[in-house]
């Protein structure tokens, strides 16, 4: 017997945070009866689950990583008629949900999966895989200006955790720089607003690595799906990461 919301998850249907949210609204039925309590257990060899109607079953799990344009949602569906990121994964018919988020200006490397307990291991604040971008700000940041980055910097929803950040390239009129960094957490748009808050705004922004998984050559627009090793070593990254953390303290 297994929580409804993990099976769900481990059959794709979404990821388990979005699981509960359709619990909790009775979209769930087991053996035809609606569940809306979280921790209801169901054993999924026995009983009949089903989602708004339509039965679950054991799913090919698939890991993608998809080097996503600018301007395109990372959404299943966008009310406004955007360009979504399945948009682009000509030939997948199985239903994935991205692990994480860029926003609708950032491009770059964005896993997606149907395997709810990997994506929920790679996002769970506790785990804090790293992820690398490369930004293009105004101006060229003083080195103190970085260092603040570096030590954690005061957002409206809390100090972020140390990132590591150093020069790429600095235009000799000052106009523009290039700069590496690489953060902990996933707060919502997090890099921009620490480039914000020491006075260089982002005005591009890419993921080039998610742990030690590298964007590499990967045109932009196209996926790939990753190797059993490269799978195998998210897994162990997050689990390592998970033991060595440890609660921050907030005043």
């Amino acid at each position: 017997m297994e929580r409804l919301q993990k099976i769900l998850a481990g059959a794709g249907v979404a990821s388990r945070r979005k699981c509960e949210e359709l619990i909790l609204k009775g979209k769930v039925e087991v053996n035809g009866e609606t569940v809306t309590t979280l921790g209801t257990k169901a054993d999924p060899a026995v009983d009949v689950i089903t989602v708004e109607g339509k039965s679950i079953g054991a799913e090919k799990k698939l890991y993608i990583v998809f080097n996503k344009p600018k301007g395109v949602i990372t959404s299943a569906s966008d009310p406004q008629g955007r360009k979504i990121v399945t948009d682009y994964l000509k030939g997948v018919t199985e239903r994935l949900y991205p692990v994480g988020r860029l926003d609708y200006d950032t491009e770059g490397l964005l896993l997606l999966t149907n395997d709810g307990d990997f994506a929920h291991l790679l996002t769970h604040p506790k785990h804090h895989v790293p992820k690398t971008y490369i930004a293009a700000v105004k101006g060229v940041p003083h080195g103190t200006e970085l260092d603040k980055l570096k030590k954690g910097i005061l957002l409206e929803d809390g100090i972020t955790a140390p990132a590591e950040v150093e020069y790429q390239d600095i235009d000799p009129e000052g106009k523009h720089s290039t700069i590496s960094i690489t953060i902990h957490e996933g707060k919502n748009r997090q890099v921009r607003r620490m480039f914000e808050a020491i006075g260089h705004p982002v005005t591009k922004l890419k993921r080039i690595a998610f742990g030690e998984l590298f964007l590499g050559n990967l045109k932009r627009g196209l996926y790939r799906h990753l190797t059993k090793e490269e799978i195998e070593g998210l897994y162990k990254q997050a689990r390592i990461a998970g033991k060595q953390s440890k609660p921050e303290k907030r005043k």
